[in-house]
């Protein structure tokens, strides 16, 4: 198997979903230190921009939850 054939597999395993969610969660403290300095700052356009990133943040965890799901995952926390 090449190790492109590996990568594209890895995006579909459990431990390829587990670190999206990693690398995604670590993209909320970017956007929540955004809405920090655009309230500190009274920039309304720069909070309009975090809140709508973070909208998406969420929106991408929910997928990647419910593909997680899909691949049969025993874990209790995800229900």
């Amino acid at each position: 198997m090449s190790a492109l054939s590996k990568a594209k597999g890895f995006k579909k395993s459990k431990a390829g979903t587990y670190l999206s969610i990693g690398t995604t969660a670590f993209g909320a403290l970017s956007v929540y230190k955004q809405m920090k300095a655009a309230r500190h700052d009274h920039d309304t356009l720069s909070l309009v921009d975090a809140v709508a990133t973070a909208a998406g943040i969420v929106t991408g965890v929910a997928l990647l939850v419910r593909e997680l799901k899909r691949l049969g995952d025993d874990d209790v926390l995800l229900g």
